[in-house]
């Protein structure tokens, strides 16, 4: 299978699917309560692609389990965990906007831990108008439904945390393989979840002859498209890809989550919603043109110098 075949394969998976994953979230919970509906996710993925791995998961070691383990929990307990809680009253499209400000939060984390990303200026001077998109964004939420602005601070939240896993596990692609490395982080989160959905009562109360069949649908879904596909995708691209062009995703989920979410769902979707998500979507856009040509800068740099070694040579 060619290269660019699988870099366009999964930039499909991360874009549309994980773009549906709102809405099915949505559908989700109307039946399962939040963090089950997350633990059957993450977990059940992960078992999959455990059993995919095979004897592979024997060559893991012991340092490799624990950045898997501390990777888990911030993508699926910090993140996912807090999306389906706070999408309980907040609309799916909302959530995806909120979410979408996730390459800001790895730009700081680069920022403030300094490692083989050096953020350019011009990329800290984007976040201004993204951060006012996403204050837009949540101020039309609470006029309009009237609820209150904790769902927005946890899904600000939620997209911390993945960006935290992001940056850690942008550091693990030579540990482990996709496959392995997926499975490792989506069982770990998911046992973590389901410890948390027991403790918050949610277990107890849940009551499965009561599940409806788009909850189950719902939640196949997001097993397999969001957690199996999805997230092996993702690992595969941030070995394979610059980090800041692999962000790109957080601004075609909100436009997929959207337009589902209204079309199927009747979310509201105001001009004050729209224009705020245009301010995170140019925002992105700008981070990533930055990146993207400073990334493209010492390669062009070191062919130079080659080609003039070549010369002197000759």
């Amino acid at each position: 299978m060619s290269r660019k075949f699988l870099v366009i394969g999964s930039f499909a998976a991360i874009y549309l699917l994980w773009g549906s994953t709102y809405f099915a979230i949505t559908l989700g919970l109307k039946s399962i309560p939040p963090f089950l509906l997350m633990a059957l996710r993450s977990f059940c993925g992960g078992v999959v692609l455990l059993a995919l791995s095979g004897r592979h998961i024997a060559s893991a070691s012991w340092q490799t389990w624990l950045q898997a383990s501390l990777c888990g929990l911030l993508f699926f307990v910090g993140c996912h965990g807090l999306l389906a809680f706070a999408q309980q009253s907040v609309p799916s499209g909302v959530a995806a906007i909120v979410l979408a400000t996730i390459p800001f939060w790895i730009l700081l984390v680069d920022v403030l831990f300094p490692g083989d990303q050096h953020p350019r200026p011009v990329a800290l001077l984007a976040l201004v108008p993204g951060f006012l998109g996403v204050g837009l964004v949540a101020w039309q939420n609470v006029e309009q439904a009237g609820v209150s602005i904790l769902p927005i601070v946890w899904l600000l939240a939620a997209a911390l945390s993945w960006s935290i896993g992001t940056v850690l596990s942008r550091s693990m692609s030579s540990q482990a393989s996709a496959i392995l490395l997926s499975g490792m982080q989506l069982s770990i989160g998911g046992a973590v979840l389901f410890a948390i959905s027991w403790l918050t009562g949610e277990v107890g109360s849940f009551k499965p002859s009561e599940v409806s069949m788009t909850s189950i649908a719902a939640a196949l879904w997001l097993i397999i498209s969001g957690s199996v596909i999805g997230f092996v995708a993702y690992n595969w691209l941030l070995e394979n890809v610059a980090t800041s062009l692999v962000s790109t995703y957080t601004f075609v989920n909100p436009v997929i989550a959207v337009l589902l979410g209204t079309v199927v769902l009747g979310e509201p979707f105001s001009r004050m919603m729209l224009a705020g998500a245009s301010l995170v979507i140019v925002s992105v856009l700008v981070i990533w043109r930055a990146e993207h040509s400073s990334s493209r800068r010492p390669k062009a740099e070191t062919d130079r110098s080659m080609k003039h070694l070549a010369l002197r040579k000759t």
